[in-house]
């Protein structure tokens, strides 16, 4: 929906994922750092390509960890993140109901224990409890005053 109200691009950062993470994640495995890095350098190119094409474009990816929004960054004050916060209860309910998708619900504890709340320095924070509509005004909302 993002993507749709700015007029551009959007991309599942997951379809960076190689294989192996995939069949990992789709078995309960969580990542490692070391899975991640290939995975953040590989979105942190798509991102240079469309910049390189003065396109705009939305990704998404779970980046968990200041040092992975680091790479995302790369010092490019163009990135902006968007944290969408979320009780586990919520998140979890989103989890099982989702279905094709290769991720194990069962993973959402390992994810939760790995994350790095990003402050206000680093992202713009909007809560999952809101409507898809009102997530995104307030996303926009929140992206103007940056």
């Amino acid at each position: 929906m993002l993507a749709e109200r700015l007029h551009c691009a959007f991309t599942d950062g997951d379809a960076f994922h190689s294989a192996a993470n995939k069949e990992k994640m789709h078995h309960g495995i969580p990542l490692t750092d070391e899975d991640r890095w290939p995975w953040l350098k590989t979105i942190r190119a798509a991102i240079e390509e469309k910049q390189k094409a003065g396109e705009t474009a939305v990704f998404t990816c779970s980046s968990l960890k200041r040092s992975y929004r680091d790479i995302l960054r790369d010092g490019d004050k163009d990135v902006c993140f968007v944290y969408l916060k979320g009780s586990r209860e919520v998140l979890q309910e989103r989890l099982t109901t989702r279905t094709g998708h290769f991720f194990d619900p069962s993973l959402l504890q390992s994810q939760l224990d790995t994350l790095e709340e990003p402050g206000a320095d680093e992202a713009v924070t909007v809560s999952i409890e809101l409507s898809p509509e009102q997530i995104v005004d307030d996303v926009l909302k929140q992206v103007e005053k940056r």
